[in-house]
């Protein structure tokens, strides 16, 4: 399980850079950011690690923006605003899921103190 997302006063880890792949290794579904070729058994470990680490805070970072666009989507100022089965529909998830994303956002953008988004 990933870590809670730090908040504003605690650091925010950055994760390992994930390394584009050429075209035609991504097409070989044997591959997978060149870890396939890596003979020794610490490095794989490593490596492995480090790339595990860097899909859950990119998991954790796009679910908090998902959250975000959630609760302003459902923003009762808006006047194309969405009702929680609108946001469900449209994010496949569950009405009560879209509900709890809904405050989640909404907690997250008062945390942020008027800063954008890009500050999570």
């Amino acid at each position: 399980m990933a870590e809670p997302t730090p908040r504003r006063n605690e650091p925010r880890l950055r994760p390992a850079p994930l390394l584009f792949e050429p075209t035609e290794a991504a097409t070989d579904p044997e591959h997978f950011f060149d870890l396939e070729s890596i003979d020794d058994p610490r490095a794989l470990l490593a490596r492995a690690t480090d790339l595990a680490h860097a899909f859950r805070a990119a998991a954790d970072r796009a679910v908090e923006f998902q959250a975000i666009a959630a609760a302003q989507l459902a923003d009762p100022r808006r006047f194309d605003r969405l009702t929680p089965a609108d946001i469900a529909e449209r994010a496949e998830w569950t009405e009560d899921y879209a509900k709890k994303m809904v405050d989640f956002g909404r907690d997250l953008m008062r945390g942020l103190d008027g800063q954008g988004p890009e500050t999570l």
